[in-house]
């Protein structure tokens, strides 16, 4: 009888890991279709190129603070095998299938169905939508790993292993603010008081932290300043999205800093109408989530999620903008906490489970006093996200569409191949709007498309509501020694620069080639890239000295070192458990 009912059970297992990867796939696809196609999707900070360059400015040794750290060294090393168009399907496809799957199997659900709505919630919103548009790829892998660390930490409170938080934390840390978020979800899920606390797997703490080694310690060695510029908290703080205000907004997961990616569906008069009703079933769903879990695991999310929210909300909070720039400007690093929306993530995921859960209370309860199927409640609650933000669907209603680099990129890069100096591309702004690529704003791709060291321009220009324009100073000493130079229009071999790539598709690149030009001849000539080295003897630049590099690599191979050995230990107690 006891075999019949084992059969039984791994057959129903079955067929619910069937139905969630079901879902998770047909909900990528629904999202992400367009941009499967070949070629390479341009859309803000989301540049890829078919090989990054395996250099020290990809792992964190350039002039500029060290925001794409680790992830550009991961890129560029994935790259030497498999180009990067590829690469970014697969990232942008992990994000979203994970983030599905992660939050379904978080849910403690008795319908079969329940799982479902969970993970459409946390992988249809605005949330996603905005960073997806934003080009923000990196940090989505790290939103679709944070159901999974959550997994693995509520687990580790009951003696379950610690390798599965540094696997899935590892995911996360290719971005600092991924890095940071798996830290305190597993100090905080580890440490919060209660029945199975994990007090006695602190050592995931510290494994974790490890997997933050590359940023921060490229963070303390780069030449570029430590502290932000405070306007950038203004700059970068919620925005309300519709009539309900940025409190509203953020409560429906909107509210990034950028209005030209906002799905215009988040802008309707209807928009705040359906967050209460998500708000609503999720406060019904939470008090059967406190039920079902052990003493502490709801009451360690629901820290994680305030603590998240607290964050976004603190610059529209009275007194908040005045705390950001105080810390941005006095602590070193703080400049991570501006864009305050990126920490909604587990704000997110505790309302997609929540939601799940209160779509299975009132399925139960319209079942009960009438004819009505609760599949039909739970099929009606998972569509909802769907209908509440359409215009995530197709890539965006067509956002997100791959484009073929012109060739002339492919020529100046072996043009440039085994050349040394610095690279300026004028005209001298870090965004562009191709014609290739649709006019859609994306970052010039020169720094990870080309094999020299490539002198960014790391200040933003934003416009506001008003129209008027702040421009948010950036970090790097380099980058603005070239700006100055540019505005004066100075040689730029004369401050060090050996190279210019004049982009000549570009609306303002005559306007800045004047006297910068000089002492510099032209050496390749192409139908949107005009490519110039200096004629002369060029200046030395400082340098990074050479100990910063054994230094920073070391930083990597502790964070890999981390990963290693938590997966040995947890090879070694499988093996263990099976004798």
């Amino acid at each position: 009888m006891s075999s019949r009912i084992d059969t039984s059970r791994k057959a129903e297992v079955r067929r619910t890991a069937i139905t969630l990867h079901t879902t998770a796939a047909v909900t990528a696809l629904a999202v992400l279709a367009p941009t499967l196609a070949p070629g390479y999707v341009l859309s803000y900070d989301m540049v890829f190129t078919p090989r990054l360059p395996l250099m020290a400015d990809a792992m964190g040794l350039g002039t500029e603070a060290p925001r794409a750290v680790p992830q550009d060294a991961l890129v560029a090393l994935a790259s030497l095998a498999v180009r990067g168009d590829l690469l970014q399907k697969v990232a942008l496809v992990a994000a979203v299938y994970l983030a599905v799957l992660g939050a379904a199997r978080l849910v403690p659900a008795e319908r079969w169905l329940t799982p479902i709505v969970a993970g459409v919630a946390y992988g249809w919103n605005a949330y996603l939508a905005e960073r997806l548009f934003l080009g923000h790829w990196s940090l989505l892998l790290a939103y679709a790993a944070l159901p999974w660390i959550v997994r693995a930490a509520l687990a580790a409170r009951r003696d379950g292993p610690v390798a599965p938080i540094v696997g899935w934390s590892a995911l996360a840390a290719i971005t600092p603010t991924g890095g940071v978020l798996a830290l305190v979800t597993t100090a905080v899920a580890l440490a919060w008081p209660g029945r199975g606390s994990g007090a006695r797997r602190w050592w995931a703490i510290p494994a974790v932290a490890l997997l933050n080694a590359p940023w921060l310690v490229a963070g303390a060695l780069a030449s570029s300043a430590a502290r932000s510029d405070p306007a950038g908290v203004d700059v970068f703080v919620a925005r309300a999205e519709n009539w309900s205000g940025p409190v509203g907004t953020l409560l429906g997961l909107g509210g990034v800093w950028n209005r030209q990616v906002v799905p215009a569906s988040r802008e309707s008069l209807l928009a705040p109408v359906l967050t209460l009703v998500v708000l609503a079933g999720a406060a019904w769903g939470f008090t059967l989530l406190r039920r079902t879990w052990a003493t502490g695991d709801a009451a360690a999310v629901v820290a994680l999620a305030g603590g998240g929210l607290a964050l976004a909300l603190l610059g529209v909070a009275p007194g908040g903008p005045a705390v950001l720039r105080w810390l941005v400007e006095t602590v070193p690093g703080a400049g991570l906490f501006r864009d305050g929306h990126k920490f909604l993530a587990p704000f997110a995921l505790l309302l997609a489970v929540a939601f799940a859960l209160g779509a299975e209370r009132l399925a139960d309860a319209v079942a009960a006093r009438s004819r009505v199927l609760p599949a039909v409640v739970l099929a009606a609650a998972a569509l909802f996200p769907v209908i509440s933000l359409p215009d995530l669907a197709w890539g965006g209603l067509g956002r997100l569409v791959p484009v073929q680099y012109p060739a002339d990129w492919a020529r100046v890069a072996t043009h440039l191949a085994r050349a040394d100096g610095d690279l300026v591309t004028l005209p001298y702004t870090a965004f562009r709007a191709y014609g290739w690529n649709g006019r859609r704003t994306s970052l010039d791709p020169a720094d990870r498309y080309l094999p020299v060291s490539v002198v960014v321009d790391d200040s933003l220009a934003v416009a506001g509501p008003d129209g008027r324009v702040t421009v948010v100073a950036g970090e790097s000493r380099r980058a603005d020694e070239v700006r100055r130079c540019v505005a004066r229009g100075c040689p730029l071999p004369s401050i060090g620069v050996r190279w210019a790539l004049v982009e000549t598709d570009q609306p303002a690149a005559a306007d800045e080639t004047a006297g910068v030009l000089t002492a510099m001849r032209r050496v390749y000539t192409g139908e949107t890239l005009v490519l110039y080295e200096a004629s002369g003897a060029v200046p030395d630049h400082p340098r990074p000295p050479s100990w910063h590099l054994p230094v920073l690599v070391a930083a990597y191979i502790a964070a890999a070192g981390s990963l290693f050995v938590n997966g040995v230990a947890s090879a070694l107690r499988r093996r263990r458990t099976g004798w």
